[in-house]
């Protein structure tokens, strides 16, 4: 399999074409041959005139790749070599939703021949790949798993917006179903992974290691929300705090903030959910997401006390979000957490205008029910700035005087300004 890949002489098939699925299927159309495939023909259609829909790479990254962009399910099956990197969101019980995964199992297995691979990037809960996915493959197929195909699972491990850790700069994890899978899926990713993989055991061990490390982030990141809730209780500074902290060799350099998107905010329900299986009900991993889901409408309330303290009607008032994105630099807007501050600021009839230079105001119209306007339209009564954003990092003091009412507050999450901001009402996180 590896030579006849590596000759052209067998296609590799990347399924699900979003901000995992593209880097990966042009960075192996640099070397070889590659199918990429995805359902939405919107979003085929900008791959083939070298745009990314993602908005994460440029048109150049598109340049001398051997790639053919489908959604035909006909043309799919030229492939032989299928890496399914489908998203794995969760419902509103905070529940996994395999669907995206389930649908495009079924849809690899319509295609599979005998001798065939089938390697899952899809971040999900240990056995899932074994227990869910590979029944649907047999059962689509009509093939035997591991006497007419293989499988492996190799976790995606891209940051989105991180333009030095690079797909080919992060050791890959990888895994098989037998010795000689391991071997030939390690031997395909090296083909575009220069920081070379990791041979993982087994399906089961490379699963859990993935969602481990967004769950790691997720409980750091809790535990620093709470200390700011604390702190902000006791009139410290939270970031001053962690400055003088962090002078020591050995502490972790988490900060407070707004945590969603579709890996920390997500992956850890699909941990707890597998965990509640087996009778066991993860305390530390719920108490964190608890703590962080919380922090939107925290923000909110808190910044409605300071716009009271300034002896204003909180009833009309009128409030700036600035991010409206998941994190900074990008325009993803999966599971924002500004759609929470946006929510608890209307449910105390505040007028909320948002602006972002990265979103898309139709996106956030359609996924929250908010859009965006061009330009701030002062005065507002509080400013709060949810997603330190390129664009927002060398604003000053004087911008926001010039935005805010007499007494308006201006709410940093992320302490971006506090060492500029001399103005009487300053809140962060």
């Amino acid at each position: 399999m590896y030579q006849k890949i590596v000759n052209k002489e067998a296609k590799l098939a990347v399924i699900g074409l979003g901000y995992v699925g593209l880097p990966i299927a042009l960075e192996f159309a640099k070397k070889i041959s590659v199918i990429g495939f995805d359902i939405n023909e919107k979003r085929i259609e900008m791959m083939r005139n070298s745009q990314d829909p993602s908005k994460e790479l440029e048109s150049a990254d598109f340049d001398g790749c051997d790639i053919h962009f489908t959604s035909s399910i006909e043309e799919l099956k030229e492939a032989s070599f299928y890496v399914v990197a489908v998203p794995t969101p969760i419902d509103e019980y905070n529940q996994p939703d395999l669907k995206p995964l389930i649908s495009a199992s079924e849809t690899v297995g319509k295609t599979l021949n005998k001798g065939d691979y089938v390697v899952y990037e899809s971040t999900v809960y240990p056995g899932c790949t074994e227990d869910d996915c590979i029944p649907v493959l047999e059962k689509c197929s009509g093939l035997k798993f591991k006497d007419d195909f293989k499988v492996g699972y190799s976790p995606e491990r891209i940051n989105p917006g991180d333009k030095n850790n690079t797909l080919a700069s992060i050791k890959k994890i990888v895994s098989g179903c037998d010795t000689e899978s391991l071997d030939i899926i390690a031997k395909v990713y090296e083909l575009v992974i220069t920081a070379g993989v990791h041979k993982a055991p087994t399906l089961k061990v490379a699963e859990a290691a993935k969602i481990i490390e967004n769950t790691q982030r997720d409980v750091n990141i809790a535990l620093m929300n709470e200390l700011s809730i604390i702190f902000d209780r006791m009139d410290i500074n939270t970031y001053d705090v962690l400055e003088a902290a962090g002078t020591k060799w050995n502490f972790l350099g988490f900060s407070p903030g707004l945590v969603g998107g579709h890996c920390i905010g997500v992956d850890p329900y699909y941990l707890t959910y597998k965990a509640e299986s087996f009778g066991y009900h993860a305390q530390i991993i719920n108490s964190g997401r608890f703590v962080n889901d919380s922090m939107g409408f925290y923000v909110a309330k808190q910044t409605v006390k300071k716009i009271l303290a300034a002896g204003k009607n909180i009833s009309g008032s009128r409030v700036l979000i600035m991010g409206a994105t998941f994190k900074e630099n990008v325009s993803d807007i999966r599971n924002s957490k500004v759609a929470d501050v946006v929510k608890e600021f209307k449910s105390y009839k505040v007028s909320v205008d948002v602006i972002d230079p990265r979103a898309d105001s139709e996106e956030l119209q359609h996924e929250y029910g908010f859009s965006l306007i061009d330009k701030p339209q002062p005065p507002y009564d509080a400013a709060v700035v949810c997603v330190n954003h390129d664009e927002y990092m060398n604003l000053d003091e004087n911008y926001f005087k010039s935005i805010l009412s007499q007494n308006g507050v201006l709410v940093d999450i992320k302490g971006i300004y506090k060492e500029k901001y001399n103005g009487n009402a300053y809140w962060s996180l």
